[in-house]
């Protein structure tokens, strides 16, 4: 199999997407099929939902820290080493500018909601990661580079929340996992299902859903057929029904049936796409990952997180912003307007963010350093509101000002439209209970 070439994208502590697979999460947050079909086993059920706009999320995760300044809430009027070397440009909304670099998302922001407003007081990765992705602030002091799980991630509570169907798993997570996109308490069976492989590769084939290669279809169909006459053998007919081991030879047939499942078969299949289309939304590893995405909740998937790393910027944001801003911008309005044009906007939430936003001074290395004071967050589909700017911050951006918003509130909205009450109450695996955010309110403006 040739060798992919991959962009390793890094944070301020070193810590690259690929380390999200390397801190010892293999088993418990990048399982494969029979594993985590077998730990789903003694999955609850919860009832008590509030109506739900959309039937799935797919969260864009700008891992580093976006710059709120260079992209949704530019300051012209600002003194120069404030503003940045940027010029706003209008959009769909009146009166409303974005950054000159988000040209395709300005020409759909009647569709778009942005918050201009969230806030919080964590201003390092491990724990403004933790807070935004799960609506609950770290319990302990956490450092810049730290992989924490104080509380099951919005990912992961979809997944506990609304199971899965068509043999594919709730919660996916591509290329890599958040540093705290994990389930925590609610067990590793809620962890997501990741993705690892550049689906703009001609080879593009996913672990534990395609055949291994050098396996044909007739020799997988032996093999099966070989391991159900060595389980009805007589030492096996009379095991305990609670055996695990039996009990893991039912989440092996699960994972047979995976690999047979039209469905998943079809929902990984991306040549399956017009070329056209892949074009669109661009012929790189996030482009094809966004369109990945988009199959997936199209087959029923309910949470996908499309994480895309390398917002850091210590040094070099212009340069940086220049060759990024643009395919990203592409990518996104895409994803929006192919949903659309397919009817799943209605039902589909997407949501763009990072962990905080970017100082307003400019420092001596040409970047902008972390800031929790102000950052923007988009939201579309599932009953948003377009054409929506909420709240503000100052005129030079240093700190979110009028209608000031928590990541409890962020959370919460996006619960509320899954249909998940942010109210319950969750219980650990000893009984200690826990709110799954301590203040459920919604953004209001937002709801539809």
């Amino acid at each position: 199999m040739p060798t992919l070439k991959k962009t390793i994208n890094r944070n301020c502590n070193g810590i690259s997407r690929r380390n999200c697979l390397q801190f010892g999460l293999t088993a418990a947050f990048g399982t494969g099929f029979a594993d985590l079909l077998s730990l789903r086993a003694n999955a609850g059920e919860q009832a008590g939902h509030p109506t739900a706009k959309a039937k799935s999320c797919i969260l864009v995760w700008l891992d580093g820290g976006p710059t709120h300044y260079e992209t949704f809430d530019p300051k012209p009027l600002a003194p120069s080493e404030i503003r940045g070397e940027f010029f706003p440009i209008e959009t769909k909304i009146p009166g409303v500018h974005f950054s000159e670099h988000m040209t395709k998302l300005a020409g759909i922001a009647d569709k778009l909601s942005i918050i201009r407003s969230i806030r919080h007081n964590q201003g390092n990765h491990g724990a403004g990661n933790h807070y935004m992705m799960t609506g609950a602030p770290p319990r302990i002091p956490v450092g810049c580079g730290a992989f924490v799980s104080f509380h099951p991630s919005l990912g992961s509570v979809t997944a506990h929340d609304r199971g899965h169907k068509n043999g594919l798993p709730a919660y996916f997570s591509i290329p890599s996992m958040s540093r705290s996109g994990g389930p925590n308490f609610l067990g590793a069976q809620y962890a997501p299902f990741v993705v690892p492989d550049n689906p703009n590769s001609s080879n593009f084939r996913v672990r534990d859903v395609a055949l291994p290669r050098g396996l044909e279809e007739e020799r997988f169909v032996s093999r099966k057929d070989l391991r159900s006459v060595v389980d009805q053998l007589p030492r096996f007919e009379n095991r305990a029904s609670g055996d695990p081991a039996k009990s893991l030879d039912e989440y092996y047939t699960q994972s047979y049936d995976l690999m047979s499942s039209p469905s998943a078969q079809k929902a990984f299949d991306i040549n399956q796409e017009d070329g056209e289309l892949r074009d669109r939304y661009g012929r790189n590893p996030f482009g094809q990952r966004a369109l990945l995405g988009r199959r997936l909740v199209e087959a029923g998937v309910p949470f996908v997180t499309l994480y895309e790393g390398g917002w850091d910027h210590h040094r070099g944001l212009f340069p940086s912003c220049r060759k990024r801003l643009p395919g990203v911008d592409n990518t996104i309005a895409t994803l929006i307007t192919d949903l659309e044009e397919r009817g799943l906007l209605d039902e589909t939430l997407v949501v763009v963010l990072g962990e905080f936003g970017r100082t307003p001074q400019i420092n001596k290395d040409g970047g902008r350093d972390h800031w929790s004071n102000a950052m923007s967050v988009l939201m579309a589909g599932a009953g948003t509101p377009g054409g929506t700017i909420v709240g503000a911050t100052d005129r030079q951006g240093y700190s979110a000002v009028d209608r000031v918003l928590s990541p409890e509130n962020f959370a919460s909205t996006v619960y509320r439209k899954l249909g998940i009450d942010p109210d319950q109450m969750l219980y650990t695996p000893l009984g200690r209970p826990t709110h799954l955010v301590s203040d459920p309110t919604p953004i209001t403006e937002l709801m539809g």
